[in-house]
């Protein structure tokens, strides 16, 4: 008699209880999906990824103390060498930057939260089997988006400026110098043609690249 065939392995990374807990039941619905971890932070799911080893990780994006970005490239970094699980970006944001991103970062699929299930279900299995699962609409209007002009430094700060984070407490955060973090924010501010730290956030979020 042969042994079942192994189940798809998932790792669930969203901040909001409710909905993390019917993504749970509904992928427990499948008969080749199960749900071994959850996690309500990004920082958290890094650790049980590395203690569970899943086989694929559907993340949000916009997560406390590190977004779904910040985390798939985590997980790409931390595998050096051995297998990483594969990376689903599950969000509200249909913009081609963080479509961008996020394929940058490493992910195979990128959905929008108000896919139907069988969907999410679909496009783990064709990620699992190696193949991508990213809406074609979307992915044809990223390739052809503006760059993004903003380094990594200059969006975690100002990602933090559009928090309402001071220059000193941003400065804390990331162990620089306020006169640094506040060079930053003027690159990021003139890159982007923006009166201030606060439009320059509010137009880096409106095209994906915050």
């Amino acid at each position: 008699m042969s042994a079942a065939p192994r189940k798809i392995r998932v790792l669930l990374a969203e901040d909001q209880t409710m909905l993390r807990g019917a993504l749970a039941a509904l992928l427990e619905l499948e008969s080749d999906i199960c749900v071994i971890a959850n996690a309500p932070n990004g920082r958290e799911a890094l650790r049980l990824a590395r203690q569970h080893t899943p086989d694929i990780v559907i993340t949000d994006i916009e997560m406390p103390e590190m977004t779904g970005l910040e985390l798939a490239a985590a997980l790409k970094e931390a595998a050096a060498g051995v297998k990483a699980p594969r990376i689903i970006i599950l969000t509200t944001f249909a913009r081609a930057g963080y479509l961008r991103r996020a394929l940058d970062a490493g992910a195979r699929g990128y959905l929008l939260k108000d896919s139907p299930a069988s969907e999410l279900a679909e496009a783990i299995r064709r990620v699992h089997a190696g193949l991508r699962a990213v809406d074609p609409a979307l992915a044809a209007e990223a390739w052809s988006a503006e760059d993004d002009p903003l380094t990594d430094r200059e969006r975690q700060i100002l990602q933090r400026a559009g928090d309402g984070r001071t220059s000193a407490e941003i400065a804390a955060e990331l162990h620089l110098s306020e006169g640094t973090v506040r060079n930053y924010l003027s690159e990021a501010i003139a890159k982007l043609g923006a009166a201030n730290r606060v439009d320059a956030a509010r137009i880096a979020r409106s095209r994906g690249w915050l």
